[in-house]
């Protein structure tokens, strides 16, 4: 639609501003489009027959007869008008062939046309021709006041947040933050500040601002002594490269609440003497300030305080017994309010003496090595907190199948009082990651990750705390804090938790999936797979078939339906490879995202790339219907 101004747009005018940002962000001949709008009434009524003319003419050199056939029926009466929409890369040499001697006052007049014509816009940078950029406003203003949609104002729609199949009421904070905190899965990193592997690779501080403004609430510190009196961090006993204490919590402090206004521990494994701890703990202090509660929250040492906790600062510390070197832990906690000011952080001493100066922010709980569940006649204090290689936790978990009555709501209940901390196994020295739904199942709060390695896992995880507006903390089902409560992820019978429900979806098209691959001369052959993450009984995965030389428009069409028992712990993955024959399939871009998040109905999926960040335009077009199942 050309429309041209000789004032600047008013504020009325600028209704669909936002896609004509859209459009002239693009840069491509392949952007040029053509619209036949013929119920716009024209605004150069005395160019009628110019305007006609110059419609045919390249509806004829571009050799789209059918749009032809229908322009001319339509100038003849005969035909009903109607909007169409159409990208045209023939456009593009149509006009470096009118305006090659043409003035741009010239080209205005051929572009606006009267009622019943072709109008052309475009959005090529003037160097690459002689053509002009125009605005959309006048159009969709009219739209407006008629209170009628358009072809492509539904286009916009469908590709804006409330076309997404992600529940825009679940983009911001919605759940109770009140609960104590180990009614919370917190998004936890493990080894924060490596970028790679865990035996070669590079230490920074940007590896906490990544996963700081990534969501994470829970981040890592390997303390070591350093030249100068000054602590260091880095993977002991490797090769990775070191850097200062310091610089690591300026970078937390500067970034911690960019994200998410809630709590950020901060778990520091102390390997540090006794001089180079004072020097931390000053470190902490005096960098932090009061972002570190070295007090009981209202004087209550009876429970875990709340993300939402009152007053301004909170700080929750814990001696840690580590699993293989009877690590003492401290762990410190701060809480935003009204400004960036709460802070979590945790240590870690490896049979070292623990300094007072250090020992003196432990407040909330002594995290201690396992030794089994809770006696009921002799709890243990809520401030003990277990923490578990990744393979003592799976260890534990697959037990649940044996004993699922006794243990399995054993474990379940002690998370309800006790925070659990999880972190990958010592052999995985390439940073790679377990896959995190098991243990989220049974109530386990800390599940440490490596950030910095992109995978399957990463993709569940970053899926999971999309929920809640991507605070870092997502309440745990009702099922998983009640201390009544007979669930066991293992063994799924009737109760709180039974909700059966049928996800019907079906795959319909794809737009502009990238080429990764760039080595392949082949062109994509795109197909998607869904998955069904949650306990063991409703985890699925199905395909569609695969679409040949296609990653433009791809369509499949396909439907599927999975059956699903327990919603509020499954997660559904949309996965889009480059199929290949002889060789392993190329990721293109995946979504992930909570059941109890999936809007349903006619729905754009906006893919991710393999480090998490979106595409500018790939995605899946879907239809998600959700039924009850019983």
């Amino acid at each position: 639609m050309v429309e041209v101004y000789d004032r600047p747009p008013n504020q009325e005018e600028k209704v669909d501003e936002a896609f004509f940002k859209q459009l002239t962000k693009s840069s491509r001949a392949q952007d040029l489009m053509v619209m036949v709008d013929f119920n716009y009434p024209g605004m150069c009524r005395e160019n009628s027959t110019t305007g006609h003319r110059l419609s045919i003419k390249f509806l004829e050199y571009i050799g789209d007869n059918f749009l032809l056939q229908r322009v001319e029926k339509v100038i003849r009466g005969e035909a009903v008008p109607d909007l169409i929409l159409i990208n045209r890369e023939e456009l593009v040499e149509y006009w470096k062939m009118e305006a090659r001697h043409l003035t741009l006052g010239q080209m205005v007049s051929r572009g606006c046309t009267a009622q019943g014509t072709l109008r052309v816009f475009h959005i090529l940078p003037v160097p690459s021709c002689h053509i002009f950029t125009t605005g959309l406003y006048f159009f969709y203003l009219v739209a407006k006041k008629q209170q009628i949609m358009t072809k492509d104002g539904f286009l916009m729609y469908l590709l804006s947040a409330e076309g997404n199949i992600f529940n825009s009421s679940h983009s911001k904070v919605y759940q109770d933050m009140t609960q104590p905190l180990s009614h919370y899965l917190v998004s936890s990193s493990h080894n924060t500040y490596l970028m790679e592997d865990q035996i070669t690779g590079p230490s920074s501080t940007e590896a906490y601002i990544r996963a700081l403004t990534k969501g994470c609430r829970c981040v890592e510190l390997d303390c070591w002594d350093g030249p100068n009196s000054e602590p260091v961090i880095y993977h002991g006993y490797t090769l990775t490269s070191k850097i200062l204490f310091s610089d690591a919590i300026k970078a937390i402090k500067n970034y911690a609440f960019k994200t998410s206004p809630y709590p950020v521990i901060i778990s520091l494994e102390n390997h540090c003497s006794l001089e180079q701890q004072k020097m931390m703990a000053q470190h902490m202090k005096t960098i932090l300030g009061d972002m570190l509660l070295v007090m009981p929250v209202d004087g209550n040492i009876s429970d875990f305080p709340s993300p939402e906790v009152s007053g301004a600062t909170l700080l929750l510390c814990a001696l840690l017994h580590g699993l293989r070197s009877y690590q003492t832990d401290v762990i410190s906690l701060t809480v935003k309010r009204k400004r960036p000011n709460l802070l979590l952080p945790c240590l870690q001493s490896a049979k070292l003496k623990l300094a007072k100066e250090l020992s003196d922010i432990v407040i909330y709980c002594k995290s201690v090595h396992f030794q089994g569940f809770d006696n009921t006649t002799s709890p243990r204090p809520f401030y003990e907190m277990s923490s578990f290689t990744e393979s003592k936790a799976q260890k534990l978990h697959k037990s649940l199948k044996r004993v699922f009555i006794s243990l399995g709501t054993s474990f379940i209940h002690h998370n309800i009082r006790h925070l659990s901390r999880v972190y990958p196994a010592g052999w995985r020295t390439d940073s790679s990651n377990y896959n995190p739904v098991d243990l989220w199942n049974v109530g386990c709060q800390i599940i440490a990750l490596n950030f910095q390695t992109p995978g399957p896992e990463m993709d569940i995880y970053q899926g999971r705390f999309q929920d809640n507006g991507f605070s870092g903390y997502v309440l745990k089902p009702h099922f998983l804090r009640d201390k009544q409560s007979k669930f066991n992820p293992k063994s799924i019978t009737e109760g709180a938790w039974w909700m059966p429900k049928k996800l019907q979806m079906k795959i319909i098209s794809g737009q502009q999936l990238p080429k990764v691959n760039k080595s392949k001369n082949s062109i994509v052959d795109p197909r998607v797979t869904v998955e069904v993450h949650g306990v063991q009984r409703d985890n699925g995965k199905k395909q569609t078939k695969v679409i040949e030389n296609n990653g433009f428009n791809p369509k499949w069409d396909e439907e599927f339906g999975f059956d699903i028992d327990v919603p509020e712990l499954a997660l559904v993955r949309f996965v889009v490879e480059d199929f290949d024959v002889s060789t392993k399939n190329d990721f293109i871009g995946q979504y992930t995202i909570p059941f109890t998040c999936l809007k349903q109905g006619y729905r754009h999926i906006h893919l991710l790339t393999k480090n998490g960040d979106p595409y500018p335009s790939a995605m899946l077009f879907v239809h998600i219907n959700i039924l009850d199942n019983n």
